[in-house]
């Protein structure tokens, strides 16, 4: 076992933060000694007389937090972060899709994946949810670099048999028969799951989208991930394409991929039925606001989620998102819930906005518990921020007198120098 001494943030069970400026977390191996668990965490004068022989590191002075948890990125577009474009069609006509052609090279694959890890882990990021591409090998490279760094990681082989170029585009049979061999091949392997990716349904013809779905069906604990309601020229393409839906969401509903486990990027233009048909699915939504303020999709609505009961947590989205940074995402969902002239305006607290990037990340994707918290029973993987890290967070966070003043410090001003360390699996990355 080992443990640290410093500030110590997690989430209870009604999702409110636990904090202690004096703490203690316990870490060390479960039962079988394949995993490194939460053994304890809480006030150090409480808990320091139990554990008299575990080695203690002092960190005082930083703060110790759950490891941030990416709800949705793209690793082959990690080069493509930052490129020029109108709108979402035209920057993956121009950019994306010239971009993951590459990906077929497994070697080429390897070396942005390790990569996108490295960049990932250097943010605090220590979980992420990620479309590889159309072509197998990307799927290979991405959990041969994440296994390695023992990271607990889904992905998989993006579906897109039509309105695609060549390089990119499958074929209807063979890209089912691939995501079932991946599915042997790396579901459940040490901390790695797969997910069902169809791009969107747009690239992907009704014979691969019901194939999916049936996919799914025989493996109920694999993940889903798609696209839906980023932006209204995709709404108006899909509804094109499939007339007979009630709505871009229902296009996955009928074809059985709407469940828990399933998490749609963007869902911001969606209807009062779309949301409750979230809400009773167990699906989720992974807000993108870096991505959705710079291609112009429009703003997640927190109140209408809310209302509706719909679970969601935070993304990057990179390469459409700007930023690896959760403390640029967290504070790209403050201006977005902030927003009140398309829809009704909030001001989400700093806790909040952390609990979406962390526990409620791990909730959407069903693994609450596991990872994203914490408490005891959670996988050891954190964080040690430093609220010193710039003279100006120094000077701002030396005058809080909250914990939501502390947070909204590391927020605002936060970046990849405030992550001291970030922890994976016990062992510090």
């Amino acid at each position: 076992m080992k443990a640290y001494r410093g500030a110590l943030l997690r989430f209870d069970d009604q999702h409110q933060p636990v904090y202690d400026s004096d703490g203690l977390l316990v870490i060390g191996p479960d039962a079988q000694g394949e995993r490194q668990l939460v053994h304890a965490a809480g006030a150090y004068d409480a808990l320091a007389g139990r554990f008299p022989d575990v080695a203690v590191e002092d960190v005082r002075g930083q703060l110790i937090a759950p490891g941030f948890v990416d709800l949705h990125v793209h690793y082959p577009q990690t080069d493509v972060i930052g490129a020029p474009a109108p709108g979402l069609l035209p920057w993956l006509e121009n950019y994306t899709y010239p971009h993951e052609s590459r990906f077929a090279d497994k070697a080429y694959a390897r070396s942005v994946a390790d990569f996108f890890f490295d960049e990932l882990m250097r943010h605090g990021v220590t979980t992420a949810l990620t479309f590889a591409t159309s072509h197998p090998a990307s799927v290979d490279a991405a959990f041969e670099a994440a296994q390695a760094r023992g990271l607990r990681f889904i992905t998989g082989k993006v579906l897109q048999d039509r309105h695609s170029p060549d390089g990119v585009r499958d074929d209807t049979q063979q890209s089912l028969a691939d995501t079932e061999a991946l599915i042997r091949r790396w579901h459940g392997v040490g901390r790695l799951g797969y997910a069902i990716t169809p791009r969107f349904a747009p690239t992907s013809t009704e014979a691969q989208l019901r194939g999916a779905g049936e996919i799914a069906a025989r493996h109920p604990d694999v993940w889903i991930q798609s696209h839906v309601a980023e932006n209204r020229d995709e709404i108006r393409w899909a509804m094109e394409l499939f007339p007979g839906a009630r709505s871009y969401l229902g296009v996955y509903d009928d074809v059985g991929l709407l469940r828990e486990r399933a998490i749609y990027a963007h869902c911001i233009h969606l209807d009062g039925e779309d949301r409750q048909l979230m809400a009773r699915s167990g699906a989720a939504a992974a807000v993108s606001p870096t991505s959705n303020l710079f291609l112009g999709s429009g703003f997640f609505d927190y109140v209408q989620a809310d209302d509706h009961g719909m679970r969601y947590g935070l993304a990057s989205d990179v390469g459409g998102g700007t930023s690896f940074s959760p403390f640029h995402t967290m504070l790209a969902a403050y201006y977005v819930g902030r927003e009140g002239q398309t829809k009704t305006g909030l001001s989400l607290t700093p806790s909040r906005l952390w609990w979406q990037h962390t526990a409620g990340a791990a909730r959407a994707l069903g693994l609450e518990g596991v990872i994203g918290n914490l408490q005891p029973g959670c996988e050891a993987d954190f964080v040690v921020l430093d609220p010193q890290a710039t003279p100006l967070l120094a000077r701002k966070t030396a005058q809080a007198d909250s914990l939501d003043e502390l947070l909204f410090a590391l927020i605002v001003l936060g970046d990849d120098r405030v992550v001291r360390r970030c922890v994976v699996d016990g062992r510090t990355a």
